[in-house]
């Protein structure tokens, strides 16, 4: 109905203001909106929310890339990781069964929304010390924690599409606590994109997304995160 895919346009359009000022935020939000809000079935809002996420973080990614507020070494090992677990959390989902598969992912999603509401509190502590004036070491690239992080990342996002920069984005914090907020935005919107594409392929290529709810949802994100 039209004025539904208004809703969702606007929708949309909050989402895409949120990822573009912080990075963080997409399926933290738009997967619980199109679930509670909207009543999609969960495995359709996850599949349309991670394809249009796909379109919206190139443009953030591309911002941050030119201007030099991106670790390339951490965004490449935390890619080499979060690529292939990924399409694995795709897979995952697979094996649920479609009978449970909607029960499941409500569980999951509240799961991964619980861990990024965490993030949140941790995120605002660590930015609380670095106004102290509390000193940090330098940011040495640390490869089996990175890719753990890419790992679980991964994961959470081919299965729920959240994570990508709730999640990582503070466990980065944590890690690399001597990043600044714009590298810590730009390192995660760059990764996120080969992230976000490999979970869009495994999702589009077992026919799970609603092209037309993708396309109402980004003919708002594309102007909200520009």
């Amino acid at each position: 109905m039209p004025h539904v895919d208004l809703s969702l346009s606007l929708a949309g359009l909050l989402v895409g203001f949120v990822v573009g000022l912080t990075g963080m935020g997409g399926g933290a939000l738009m997967t619980p909106l199109l679930v509670l809000v909207f009543h999609v079935p969960a495995l359709a809002a996850v599949s349309s929310d991670i394809v249009t996420s796909l379109v919206m973080k190139p443009f953030g990614g591309a911002l941050h890339f030119n201007r030099g507020t991106v670790r390339r070494d951490i965004a490449l090992w935390l890619t080499v990781a979060s690529v292939p677990c990924a399409f694995l959390g795709v897979l995952l989902l697979k094996l649920v069964g479609t009978d449970h598969i909607d029960q499941f992912l409500r569980q999951t999603i509240g799961i991964a929304l619980l861990a990024s509401a965490g993030s949140i509190v941790v995120r605002s502590r660590i930015q609380a010390m670095r106004s102290r004036g509390v000193p940090f070491g330098p940011a040495t690239l640390n490869v089996p924690v990175t890719l753990a992080i890419g790992a679980l990342g991964g994961l959470l996002v081919g299965m729920t599409s959240v994570g990508s920069g709730s999640v990582i984005i503070v466990l980065l914090l944590l890690v690399y606590p001597a990043l600044t907020s714009a590298e810590l935005v730009g390192t995660d919107l760059v990764q996120a994109v080969p992230l976000v594409a490999s979970a869009a392929f495994g999702h589009l290529l077992f026919g799970d997304v609603q092209l037309a709810l993708t396309g109402w949802l980004l003919i708002g994100a594309l102007p909200g995160v520009l």
